[in-house]
């Protein structure tokens, strides 16, 4: 009897555990730290906590390895270093890191390119090229339908942000081609939505805005009401998509996240974090206001905090688990 309770109760807090990242929501992985967890225990964690999907930002064989059969989805990345390499042809890279490995690692998207600035000369007229070579390959394989090729984008790229309705490209003559090439490939762009950072930028924005605490509306576009920024934020790419000839397109969110410390220790710390990483998690699912009801496929920043990391100081405090002992920094299930 006292196992029969035991097993109801183990059963009860797993399914607790789990209910955290159900549905849309994934978890990038990073690796820029010299204290992280080999990349099995890693695994085993997402699969521990019911994380249906990861993100890697480059290719990785022995986290691609380690996700065979785990039932994990990918988000397998292209480094910005590696375009000069992929410009004509990229079947050796296919072969190298995708043949291998599918479809027992469910790899479902390859994210060439990371927030490339459009006005970088180094990287910025090689991203499309690159995509189209990965893609090609794929095809060699017969594979450009089970694996989408894009781009991780950033909110950077836009400009007339406010309100979204009125947001568009910066340079467009550096989207419109690729939002071409998604359209044509039936591939959705990645986009990184940070409302931290926009926070930083103004603060004369409301913190309640930015972490979904706002119970009311802040402001209505084209008869929608926002209640928070990432709303305003994903949607501004929205509609700078459909000016773009990409209205149809799906967006995915590829990093979103806040930091638990590095700053002032009041907007960066424990509690705001868990705050934000919650909201969003119970957000998503409804989609936003422009395409509401819509669920929204969103990655959280990051699985670990990463002590290499350079820039601010917040860069090293995203994560979710501690790297040393891989227990979970935040409570993000809902409280009942």
């Amino acid at each position: 009897m006292i196992l029969f309770y035991l097993l109801i109760l183990l059963a009860a807090t797993t399914s607790a555990v789990v209910s955290q990242f159900q549905g849309q929501i994934g978890v990038c992985n990073g690796r820029v730290g010299n204290n992280l967890p080999p990349e099995q225990d890693v695994v085993e964690l997402y699969k521990a906590n019911g994380i249906k999907k990861m993100r890697i930002y480059d290719p990785n064989p022995a986290t691609i390895s380690a996700l065979q059969g785990s039932d994990i989805e990918l988000l397998l990345g292209v480094p910005n270093v590696d375009l000069p390499s992929l410009q004509s042809d990229a079947t050796a890279w296919i072969q190298t890191n995708v043949i291998p490995h599918f479809p027992a690692t469910k790899i479902r998207y390859i994210a060439v390119g990371n927030e490339i600035d459009p006005s970088n000369p180094g990287f910025a007229p090689l991203l499309l090229p690159a995509m189209q070579s990965i893609y090609n390959a794929l095809s060699k394989f017969g594979l450009q339908s089970q694996i989408k090729v894009s781009t991780a984008a950033y909110s950077g790229i836009l400009a007339s942000t406010s309100p979204p309705s009125a947001s568009v490209f910066k340079d467009a003559s550096f989207m419109a081609p690729i939002v071409n090439f998604l359209v044509k490939t039936e591939s959705p762009l990645l986009v990184n939505i940070y409302p931290y950072f926009a926070y930083l930028g103004d603060k004369n924005i409301s913190l309640d805005f930015v972490l979904f605490n706002s119970e009311r509306v802040e402001f209505v576009d084209n008869g929608m009401e926002y209640k928070n920024i990432f709303d305003a934020m994903v949607d501004g790419v929205y509609y700078a998509l459909e000016k773009a000839g990409g209205g149809s397109m799906e967006l995915v969110v590829s990093e979103s996240g806040w930091p638990s410390g590095g700053g002032d220790g009041v907007v960066e710390s424990v509690e705001k974090a868990a705050i934000y990483y919650r909201n969003l998690i119970g957000h998503v699912e409804g989609g936003t206001p422009k395409r509401k009801g819509k669920a929204l496929e969103t990655y959280l920043f990051g699985m670990f905090d990463e002590n290499e990391k350079s820039g601010s100081a917040t860069e090293q405090h995203f994560g979710l688990f501690n790297p040393i002992d891989k227990t979970p920094k935040y409570q993000l299930a809902p409280t009942q």
